[in-house]
């Protein structure tokens, strides 16, 4: 018998051991909670309850300095924690205060603890990051004349910092800003403490905390040579309003309009639902306005171009406004519940420019239903959106998510009568305030309201792909579908 080493086996043994564990974890890789329309966002295994953002601004056209700090508690056994983000470099990771390895995987970003953490188990996760605004085209930071603000929606907030980048995921946030000295940083929510000079001459911290858990699309931050102008709205409710200095004066008579509009917005759906309440009006070009939580974001030439009519600029004043309710406080539970949001907030747009006399409701909901049956075409019915084609960005924000989903509420209240339809709209935001919600939540609660199933009528209207006839109009007419697009 041939006598061999010890030595040489034991190594080979270890070899292949180490080669049976590599093959058995798998490399880091994307994950996501399964959103039909955006496949990639969100995680599994954990629930966040806290962030504390912190960023350190110098100009516009480099990338900050920022610290993001994420308390969450594992709803399974964790040994990676993944999260969305890129548009950054990573410095440092630490899970529970012990130094994590990290990696790149599509848009995520993969932490390995040094310890595994449990289900049920409490983690705060520490990432110190850039966070860059520069070649921000598809949302994100939003480069101003005079600074940055942020536009996360719909899938952008985890360019601007790590994150459980789905609105089905809220959370608590603090904001921690310094910039240089001149500038002004405000962010949702209301100041923690009076703004402070750190150690770094000239610099100045601002702190920020929302009272309201919030999803990571709503996240606002502004910085820039701004003016803070402070009201007070219905029951005192705080009002705050930052603007471009140098237009502090001209866009007062706008600003003012605000206490009347939640005075109005009470009326129909009760209580505001936040800490306050105030426009950002931002010094760039976007091309839409957005419903940050507390802080919606506008740019600046609605108010300032003569293309606008008055009517018209005070009735997306409201659509943003009634965003606060529905959308911020009651969020959608996947993407495809946008038009709970949109819907929504177009619905009553709709009624105040209708109350101001310039367009009647009657008429902007004929003439949606005139091209609905060609927005359900190309879009897709409300409540089943058309996901992207193969290696193309979505494009969510449709007409029939507008004005195609305000139909549908129209249609609900001719089927059900003005009364009904009220008490549907305050008990969903009553109900679900701070919460997340879906389409069919809101079907059974409708119902429920109505004394009789709805599931027929919401089947009809949110899934068809031909848009049934409105109760009381039968004489409405859609227009034909182009053959190209049908």
């Amino acid at each position: 018998m041939q006598l061999t080493s010890r030595r040489p086996r034991a190594a080979l043994l270890a070899a292949a051991s180490l080669a049976l564990v590599a093959a058995a974890v798998p490399p880091p890789g994307p994950l996501g909670i399964g959103d039909a329309l955006f496949p990639a966002l969100g995680n599994p295994g954990y629930d966040v309850l806290a962030y504390d953002l912190s960023f350190t601004y110098r100009t516009n056209r480099q990338p900050l300095d920022a610290t993001t700090v994420i308390d969450a508690r594992a709803t399974a056994p964790l040994d990676r924690i993944n999260l969305d983000f890129t548009h950054g470099k990573v410095a440092s990771a630490q899970v529970n205060g012990l130094p994590a390895t990290f990696a790149s995987a599509g848009e995520d970003l993969v932490l390995t603890p040094a310890r595994p953490v449990p289900e049920g188990g409490l983690m705060r996760i520490t990432v110190r990051h850039t966070s860059d605004p520069s070649g921000a085209r598809d949302g994100g930071w939003v480069v101003t004349e005079d600074g940055l603000a942020m536009a996360n929606q719909a899938d952008a907030a985890h360019r601007v910092f790590p994150c459980n980048d789905h609105p089905s995921d809220k959370a608590h946030f603090t904001f921690r800003i310094t910039a240089p000295e001149g500038l002004t940083a405000v962010a949702n929510g209301i100041a923690a403490a009076p703004a402070r000079r750190p150690a770094a001459a000239g610099d100045t911290t601002w702190t920020y905390r929302t009272v309201h858990p919030m999803a990571t699309e709503l996240a606002q931050v502004s910085v820039g040579r701004s003016a803070v102008v402070h009201r007070t709205g219905p029951h005192g409710l705080p009002v705050r309003d930052v603007v471009p200095a140098a237009d502090r004066t001209a866009l007062e008579r706008w600003l003012a309009k605000t206490p009347g509009q939640l005075e109005w917005m009470e009326a129909r759906v009760g209580p505001y639902p936040f800490e306050n309440y105030g426009v950002l009006i931002a010094a760039a070009k976007t091309g839409f306005e957005l419903e940050t939580q507390t802080l919606s974001l506008f740019e600046r030439g609605l108010f300032t171009e003569a293309a606008y009519p008055e009517w018209y600029v005070e009735a997306v004043m409201v659509h943003e406004l009634a965003h606060q309710w529905f959308g911020d406080s009651v969020t959608p539970r996947s993407w495809s519940d946008l038009w709970l949001n949109e819907g929504h907030a177009t619905w009553y747009e709709a009624l105040y420019a209708d109350g101001l006399g310039k367009y009647s409701l009657e008429r902007r909901m004929r003439e949606a239903y005139e091209r609905s049956d060609q927005w359900r075409a190309a879009g897709g019915p409300p409540a089943a959106p058309k996901p992207a084609a193969p290696g193309q960005k979505i494009g969510l924000f449709r007409p029939v998510v507008y004005d195609g989903s305000a139909l549908v509420l129209y249609a609900l209240r001719k089927e059900l009568g003005t009364a009904a339809f009220d008490r549907i709209e305050r008990r969903w935001v009553a109900d679900h305030r701070d919460g997340v919600a879906g389409t069919d939540d809101f079907v059974r609660l409708a119902s429920a309201e109505a004394g009789r199933d709805l599931t027929g009528f919401f089947e009809a209207w949110l899934y068809g792909q031909k848009t049934p006839e409105v109760p009381g109009h039968p004489e409405w007419k859609a227009a034909a579908v182009p053959a190209a697009t049908g």
